[in-house]
């Protein structure tokens, strides 16, 4: 059986899963290569794992009763098909579950959804300001698409975006929020942009 690659594992934060203590596994690999990334070593979908899915089970029943949940960030997890048993193992032990994702795979994440308490979604941009930011020509139709099936699943979810006005103008980033409010966000954060050095 196929399990996750792993980047990397935070045993506690109390910032990624709101309202929960939660362990954060950082899923190796993301397709996009965005210029402000501050998980770069993530990026490589081939890189050395960090840990054994294995060791991070047993890390988890080693903190059952002690956490809440479980997030599954990256890299990009949705990139790994091993996303959804994974999930399912977590949730047989007891733990909530998240997911961060920047949404480029929206059919693997409507099979995730129903295995997600909450979802953080990364909005980069308006539509046509993805392509030069993620390297990617039609991520903004997947992101598009990822976010109409997040809205409605019901899962409990914020949008964020990260915003420096070298990306896009502010001006831009307002009528962003106003497309978002009007497709039904109701959770939407501006994170300052920190390039990477």
């Amino acid at each position: 059986m196929e399990t996750l690659r792993i980047g990397g594992l935070t045993p506690l934060t109390t910032l990624d899963f709101p309202g929960r203590l939660a362990a954060v596994v950082f899923c190796q690999g993301c397709p996009w290569r965005c210029g402000y990334c501050h998980n770069r070593h993530l990026i490589p979908v081939a890189a050395p794992a960090a840990m054994r899915w294995n060791e991070v089970l047993a890390f988890l029943e080693r903190r059952r009763g002690l956490l809440d949940g479980v997030v599954f960030s990256g890299g990009e997890p949705t990139l790994q098909a091993a996303l959804p048993e994974a999930l399912r193992q977590v949730r047989a032990l007891g733990f909530e579950t998240a997911l961060h994702t920047g949404g480029m795979y929206p059919e693997r994440l409507a099979g995730a959804l129903p295995l997600l308490d909450w979802v953080g979604l990364d909005i980069k941009a308006p539509a046509q300001r993805y392509p030069a930011i993620t390297g990617a020509s039609g991520s903004a139709e997947r992101v598009a698409r990822s976010l109409d099936l997040l809205l409605a699943s019901g899962v409990a979810h914020e949008c964020r975006t990260t915003w420096h006005q070298g990306l896009f103008s502010e001006a831009e980033l307002r009528e962003l929020g106003t497309d978002l409010k009007r497709r039904g966000v109701r959770q939407w954060q501006i994170q300052a942009c920190r390039p990477a050095a």
